[in-house]
């Protein structure tokens, strides 16, 4: 039976400790002033916004046990591991050095859609690598969490570019918003469909128009084609499509939710007063408007339409 380890947010339910550890954002509002208190970010958004809050759940340590005597056999001998109760430790000082791994507060976390539900549903009796799990608010015994943050949910600490795990070992493996944050997406797609068993089904999501967004790290979007070739020498493709969760709203939303979020006050409400109509002028046009000259350079880059480089030999 799947474990909840995390639930929206309640009066009723509240704890500090437990609200932060899955939003620490919250603690950096409250630490520079912009909010009382982290009980004030609950009142004013935590509960309209569905905001999760960690749950104990007894269950947890002995459904890892039973997945992890599942999982041990499929374990790489040629990799260095730790074990850590039944977390198995697969990020050396090496891989972390080689992939630029660093510590952060960002924290992934979200549920199943319905595809990614129903491919774990698929295989109640097999096994389901999710490569870059983040910090999943239920725990599926068939599902092997692998991240490179212990969150309560992680089996298996490594990085995308070197799973730990022998050929053939998964009847299906789910990478949702993972391949933009590594460093190296061919060879982590490769590793992916390697560790997958002859007639494994892949479900795979990579932003094409999403802003930067580090988890800790963000260096690739990709057109549908782009997605494609990441795979198409390893794995027969049957689509590159779009769901509901990957509909260009999203990107629409995100880039002016963002950008309205990164003007001061006073020209954030001249900017949410502005119709579509005023920001399809010319850019040219627009470039020397306080809405686009009120953006720091962090923001900038966040949402450019590119970036440019200048080097010298």
């Amino acid at each position: 039976m799947p474990l909840a380890l995390m639930v929206p947010v309640t009066e009723e339910n509240y704890d500090e400790g437990r609200y932060l550890s899955c939003n620490p954002d919250v603690r950096a509002f409250v630490a520079d002033g912009r909010l009382a208190s982290t009980y004030d970010h609950v009142k004013r958004f935590g509960l309209r916004e569905g905001r999760p809050i960690a749950v104990h759940n007894p269950d947890l340590a002995a459904a890892r046990a039973a997945k992890m005597a599942r999982v041990r056999p499929l374990l790489r001998d040629d990799m260095a591991c730790t074990w850590e109760g039944d977390l198995a430790n697969f990020l050396t000082r090496e891989l972390r050095d080689e992939n630029r791994i660093v510590a952060t507060n960002s924290v992934s976390s979200n549920a199943y859609d319905a595809h990614g539900l129903e491919l774990v549903e698929s295989y109640p009796d097999g096994l389901v690598l999710d490569c870059g799990a983040g910090n999943r608010p239920v725990y599926f015994e068939n599902v092997v969490n692998y991240e490179i943050v212990d969150y309560p949910s992680t089996d298996v600490l490594g990085v995308g570019e070197k799973l730990p795990f022998r050929d053939d070992s998964f009847d299906a493996v789910i990478s949702v918003a993972v391949l933009e944050h590594v460093r190296d997406p061919f060879t982590c797609a490769r590793e992916l469909t390697r560790v997958l068993k002859p007639g494994g089904r892949l479900y795979c999501g990579m932003p094409f128009l999403q802003p930067y967004h580090g988890y800790p790290h963000h260096y690739f979007n990709a057109t549908p084609q782009g997605l494609r070739r990441l795979f198409e020498d390893h794995i027969t493709v049957e689509d590159v499509t779009v769901i509901d969760s990957t509909h260009p709203v999203w990107a629409l939303n995100w880039i002016l939710a963002s950008w309205a979020a990164g003007l001061p006050p006073d020209l954030r409400k001249r900017f949410k007063k502005m119709t579509v109509a005023d920001l399809l002028r010319a850019p040219m046009e627009q470039l020397d408007g306080a809405h686009c000259r009120g953006l720091s350079h962090d923001k900038l880059l966040e949402l450019a339409c590119a970036t440019v480089l200048f080097a010298r030999k």
